[in-house]
Parts: structure tokens; C-alpha cells; sequence
């Protein structure tokens, strides 16, 4: 038999043969020396391999072989066309992907650079390096590029940027917080579009950073968005940012200071909401306000409560922008309590640097008391590591220990603590400690 001599146009075993060609040539960039595999080849495919071969080839086998040379002069012969232009005459230009994959390797080193270098105050943090490596790997990145979408990344830097700007994230840095942004505000300044985060890829990868800068899983549903965005005071809506309070009485006549005077006096927690607090800002000038992580604390200290009592105030987990636009105005000594997690140090840290707040049984102290207490509950801890720069033997002991203890196991001490704050005098109030072994003795 010779070569071509049961070959036709027409040859209904062509179709597949020339798409593994196209894939074939494709993946080598263009490569003529190797060969294609037809695999399970039906009669038709394989009476055109014997024509293009001139080797017989028995019935049922597995797998035929054909050298890309030899096919190409076969497809000069019978379509007087080359491989490569017969090719694109059916399917279009060819693909080069080993160049392309040469190029999009290049564009990924590229735009992390250039990410890193739009990053802002950011850019030299741990987890920023740690959030843009997660990008790299899974895959986001080369999507971004293939959809040449590179420019999502330069918005978010400048995104985080803003929010580093008006947000005192850092815990040495003294400032106060900034006054709430909205997102549509936020999104104008950043990128000029005010629906730039509004469900947008810009949007879910500002939120996964702000994810892994507070050591937190990104965001997986829409309740777990939108109180990501309030921990960074981006406020979607100023009603559902709110902050739990008892005690608190402000100093200032207006009806939000009316009915939180009127709820302290008959020991009501009361729920703030940012709107209100926008609405009619509050003066605290009690000389200590006492802050807790769980509603549990709170919900235990009010059959405690005394008219003498200290204000107490939970942040209910991350602190809204509510919680925080409250602290603002808190004239006295903020005393901070969290769990004994790596979320409640970095909460801790934070409130160091925005409202100067003193830690409140927060030492490796405390946290070996509660941790061997006989009955002691406790939980692997999650997340990323944080460290403790007021005691930094308690980051030291979280990471020796794994285990993470929540607020509630410590609630007699921490009733003790209030009140024992509602009957001594404010000067030694002012000077509490976190790391007491038992509450102050009361005068």
C-alpha cells in the first residue's frame, strides 16, 4: 500500500485527527517533529491512519500513532494546503501556549509588583505579603490577567490605602479613628465609580484582605460581608452597625443621652446604632468604661448592676464602627477585654492605638489562670497568629499552649472587677490592672 492511497478529502476520519492536531501543536508551539495519539479510534479514523502510514493497523486496537511530518505532507497532498493553514482555515489562528504561558507567567510577577508597590501603608505588613501569595496560588490572579482585569488590583491597593488612612489599624498608632466612610463614598475616592464595591471582584478581594489582616476567614455570606465591612468602617447601612451597651450615661441633652440615662438607671442594656450616634454624638465622661467581647459578660453583669457601676460596653466579637465611633467619645479610661483568641489580641492591639485603652485581664497571667482553672473549657485556636505588645508572654503562651478561652469562663472575675470599680474611688479605678489574681480589695 502506498502512502495516500485510501485517502479522500472527504474521509470522514479527518475531523478528529485534525482537532488533535490543533491540540497538539498548540501545547509544542507549533512543534512538527513529534506525533499524535488517536486514542480508541473509530473504523473510519483508522483506515485513514493506514492510508496517511502505509502500515496496517489490525481492527480494536487501543491506540494509533501518527508522525505530525507525515501528516503534514499528507494534508499538503490532499487539500494542497500545510498543516498549519488548513488549520486555521477550520478553526481559526493557532494558539502558541508555551509563549503564552511564557507571557502570562511574566504578567502575573508583573502585577504582584506592582500590587506590592500600590500597596500603601500595607505593603510592608506580613499579612498583605501572605494575602497576595494566596492570590498568586489559587488562581486569582492568572483569572485576573486572562480576563485582563489586572487593573482590579491597583483599585483595591488604592482601596486599603484609603482605609489605612482613616482607619487607626496599626496598634502604636495614637490617632483616633476617622468618622464612618459609606461604600459607595469610598468606592468614588478610590477608583472614581461609586459602584466599584458593590459586588464586584474589587469588592471580594478588598474584603479577603481585610479578611487576612484581621486573621479571619474571608467572608462567605452576605451577613458575614457586610460586618466585615462595618469592622473597617465601610458602612453599607448605619442601622445595622450597633454596639451593645449598659450603664452608659452621657453627658450631653440630647433624646439619644435621654434614653440611655433613663435605660442605665434601670439597668436596660440598650442597643446604639450608628445612625443615632451620627445623629447626636455622645460624651462618656465617666472616669472608666469597661469593654467585653461576649454578650454573655453583659447580659450576667446586669442582675449586678448598680447605679455605681462603671459603664459597661460589648462589642459583640470584631467592634462595629458603631463601637468605635462611641469610644471616640469616651472622655475616661477605656478598660479592653477580649478572648483569649488571636482575634482578641489583635482587637486588644487595636484599641491600644485608637482609644488608649488599658487592657483588662488580658496578661499571660490571666490567661494561665483561666486555662488551668479545674473544669476549664477551652478550643483549638484558629487563624492567623497575633501578637500581644502590651504582655508579650501572653502571645508567647497561646502558642506554646494551641488553646483559645473564651470570655464567658472568666465571668466572676470579671463581675468582681465592676464591682469592685462602682465602689472605690475613681483614682484607683484609673489604675486597674489586667493582671490582678484576685479582684481589688474594696474600700
Amino acid at each position: 500500500m502506498t502512502i495516500g492511497s485510501a485517502v479522500r478529502p472527504d474521509d470522514p476520519g479527518w475531523a478528529r485527527v485534525l482537532r488533535l492536531a490543533r491540540r497538539r501543536l498548540e501545547s509544542t508551539g507549533g512543534d512538527l517533529a513529534g506525533a499524535l495519539t488517536v486514542r480508541d479510534p473509530t473504523e473510519a479514523e483508522r483506515k485513514l491512519i493506514i492510508g496517511l502510514t502505509g502500515a496496517y493497523r489490525r481492527p480494536g486496537v487501543g491506540s494509533l500513532t501518527l508522525p505530525l511530518q507525515v501528516l503534514d505532507a499528507s494534508v499538503r497532498r490532499e487539500f494542497g494546503q500545510s498543516l498549519y493553514e488548513r488549520l486555521i482555515e477550520l478553526g481559526g489562528p493557532l494558539r502558541n501556549r508555551p509563549s503564552e504561558r511564557t507571557e502570562e507567567a511574566r504578567a502575573r510577577v508583573d502585577l504582584l509588583t506592582d500590587a506590592r508597590a500600590h500597596g500603601g501603608p500595607w505593603a510592608s505588613e506580613e499579612w498583605f505579603a501572605a494575602w497576595l501569595d494566596t492570590l498568586a496560588a489559587d488562581g486569582t490572579i492568572t483569572r485576573l490577567i486572562r480576563r485582563r482585569d489586572g487593573d482590579i488590583l491597583r483599585q483595591v491597593g488604592a482601596v486599603l490605602t484609603l482605609l489605612a488612612d482613616s482607619d487607626a489599624a496599626g496598634p502604636t498608632d495614637p490617632r483616633r479613628p476617622a468618622p464612618p466612610i459609606s461604600l459607595p463614598v469610598l468606592a468614588e475616592r478610590a477608583t472614581g465609580d461609586t459602584k466599584a464595591l458593590s459586588g464586584t471582584p474589587a469588592a471580594t478581594l478588598v474584603l479577603r484582605a481585610l479578611a487576612a489582616r484581621d486573621g479571619e476567614p474571608p467572608p462567605a455570606s452576605a451577613s458575614e460581608r457586610r460586618a466585615r465591612w462595618d469592622a473597617a468602617g465601610v458602612i453599607l447601612d448605619d442601622l445595622a452597625s450597633q454596639v451593645l451597651v449598659l450603664g452608659v450615661r452621657p453627658a450631653r441633652d440630647h433624646p439619644v443621652a435621654g434614653w440611655l440615662t433613663e435605660a442605665a438607671d434601670r439597668a436596660i442594656p440598650f442597643r446604639l446604632t450608628l445612625h443615632q450616634l451620627m445623629l447626636a454624638p455622645l460624651l462618656v465622661t465617666a472616669p472608666d468604661v469597661f469593654v467585653c467581647e461576649n454578650p454573655a459578660v453583659l447580659r450576667a453583669a446586669v442582675g449586678e448592676w448598680t447605679p455605681g457601676h462603671p459603664p459597661l460596653v460589648c462589642t459583640e466579637g470584631v467592634p462595629s464602627a458603631a463601637g468605635h465611633r462611641l469610644l471616640a467619645g469616651v472622655h475616661g479610661t477605656v478598660h479592653w477585654r477580649g478572648d483569649f483568641d488571636w482575634t482578641g489580641l489583635r482587637t486588644t492591639a487595636d484599641a491600644i492605638g485608637r482609644h488608649h485603652a488599658r487592657p483588662w485581664r488580658m496578661s499571660a497571667a490571666d490567661y494561665g489562670r483561666a486555662i488551668d482553672a479545674p473544669g476549664a473549657e477551652t478550643e483549638a485556636l484558629r487563624g492567623a497568629p497575633a501578637e500581644s505588645p502590651w504582655d508579650p508572654a501572653l502571645a508567647a503562651a497561646l502558642h506554646e499552649r494551641g488553646r483559645a478561652v473564651m470570655e464567658e469562663r472568666i465571668i466572676p472575675e470579671l463581675l468582681a472587677d465592676l464591682a469592685a470599680a462602682a465602689t472605690r474611688p475613681s483614682d484607683r479605678a484609673h489604675r486597674l490592672r489586667s493582671d490582678h489574681p484576685s479582684p481589688p480589695a474594696v474600700d
